[in-house]
């Protein structure tokens, strides 16, 4: 008879962690259960209880996973856009893709609905560090970084809205189905066109 591997807690932890988006993505933000992940991984619930302590806290841990996964790349593609080696487009498909097909915006609006009022700050601790860390230095000091933190907020808030009403809402307008994209990748253009401004004046 074959034996179950004996993981690490870290493993098991990330094991867990990678059923759950699959089942956010699979099947929607309401089968991010402790029941259904143990099985998804073939671990027990006390197992899961260990680690996460609740189902609220797996999915916080899942928003924080989630995250982290999403702002680095996004800042690879941002560094790369930089360097010439990217498009302002790529930037903006990775932030709204990571809403709406990873599944961050429907896992973020069901935790708000079910009590969970803090679901959102890993989220949000994370896209601030991301935006500390690309802060250009060679920005005019505060109204440098504080014209990034305006654009990242944009750029989120974007997203957020497009993956839980973009289409309807852009339909209803008559506008095409990318016009929260198309405005995104707009925003960021001109973004990357005042920092390369600034730099050719310094």
């Amino acid at each position: 008879m074959a034996t179950r591997k004996r993981l690490t807690p870290e493993e098991s932890r990330s094991s867990a962690l990678e059923a759950a988006r699959a089942l956010l993505i699979e099947t929607g933000p309401q089968s991010v259960t402790l029941k259904a992940v143990s099985a998804r991984v073939g671990r027990t619930h006390a197992n899961l209880l260990h680690h996460f302590g609740s189902a609220s806290g797996l999915q916080k841990a899942l928003a924080q996973h989630l995250a982290e996964t999403v702002c680095e790349t996004i800042k690879v593609a941002i560094r790369a856009t930089r360097a010439g080696e990217g498009s302002p487009r790529e930037v903006v498909d990775l932030a709204f893709d990571a809403f709406d097909k990873e599944g961050a915006g429907g896992l973020a609006s069901w935790m708000l609905l079910t009590g969970n009022e803090d679901a959102l700050d890993p989220i949000i601790e994370t896209i601030h560090e991301l935006v500390d860390e690309l802060a250009p230095e060679e920005a005019d000091g505060h109204s440098g970084v504080m014209a990034m933190h305006e654009n990242t907020l944009t750029l989120v808030l974007l997203a957020l809205g497009d993956a839980l009403i973009g289409k309807a809402l852009a339909r209803s307008l008559s506008l095409p189905d990318s016009a929260a994209r198309d405005r995104a990748e707009r925003i960021l253009i001109e973004a990357l066109d005042l920092e390369n401004t600034q730099e050719c004046c310094d």
